[in-house]
């Protein structure tokens, strides 16, 4: 894996200026987003850590152009979220699979392919070269409900990579999966991240799965949803489990939390 920083004078891949999103219901408006401001270089792992309605998900919708800001500024790629969006800047794994049972594991990765008109020749050299980065070359007969949860989450980011998006979205993707199941699909992220150079957004509620994963971590405190810390992270990019033990990943991990901690004292 590249030891390698992203480029401090290169323009942001994504940058985000005092931004905020209120929505309004029928209890009266709900503040999910206040005064947030961020930028995320060209092949960054930013995740994004905080309780439950932090706004932590509301933030990646903005990104992807399914929640509309209600004040403040937001570019992704240098464009708006919806020429973005337009332009399929990224690709966006949700927390669960959503994969469709009637559709083999090819046929549902190549469903966005199928979508934007791509050749069948070119959908089939798609799904096979991301197929095998995903390891699951052989299964591509296979049906979701004959693959393991964790099996069904990397065909779904699979799906996501298939038209090369720069930016990858993803919502708490292994949230569900047993700690031995997601330790392996930690591991294998961050070889497919090294391997692609994708700039990746990733929600997450485990501080150890953030501090493991990410060049940078943004915490999050209670709604309204605001930035208490952005942690850049001094650990080289060659990451094995077993760095989880290292002083300096327990001292990063001290600093997550109690930047989650001082978010719930100012709420």
């Amino acid at each position: 894996m590249k030891d390698t920083k992203p480029s401090q004078t290169a323009a942001p891949v994504i940058s985000a200026s005092d931004l905020n999103l209120t929505f309004e219901t029928a209890d009266g408006p709900v503040h999910a987003l206040k005064d947030v401001t961020l930028d995320i270089a060209k092949g960054e792992f930013v995740s994004f850590i905080g309780p439950s309605g932090c706004g932590k998900t509301t933030f990646l919708r903005v990104i992807a152009d399914l929640e509309t800001p209600t004040a403040g500024t937001i570019s992704v790629n240098g464009m708006t979220p919806e020429a973005a969006r337009k332009a399929r800047a990224y690709g966006y794994v949700f927390q669960a699979a959503g994969l469709y049972p009637w559709r083999t594991i090819a046929g549902n990765v190549k469903l966005p392919l199928e979508i934007m008109g791509y050749s069948g020749a070119e959908q089939q050299a798609r799904v096979e070269k991301v197929l095998e980065l995903v390891e699951l070359s052989g299964f591509e007969r296979k049906f979701p409900w004959q693959l393991s949860g964790g099996m069904q989450q990397r065909a779904s980011i699979a799906r996501a990579l298939a038209f090369d998006a720069d930016i990858l979205l993803m919502d708490e993707p292994f949230g569900a999966l047993d700690e031995i199941v997601r330790d392996r699909l930690n591991e294998q992220l961050l070889e497919l991240w090294a391997r692609t150079e994708k700039t990746i957004g990733f929600v997450t509620h485990s501080i150890p799965e953030a501090v493991y994963l990410s060049t940078k971590i943004v915490v999050m405190s209670p709604r309204p949803g605001r930035i208490t810390d952005i942690i850049d992270s001094p650990l080289p990019r060659e990451r094995p489990l077993d760095i989880r033990d290292s002083p300096e990943f327990i001292e990063i991990a001290h600093r997550v939390r109690e930047g989650l901690r001082a978010g719930h004292l100012d709420d």
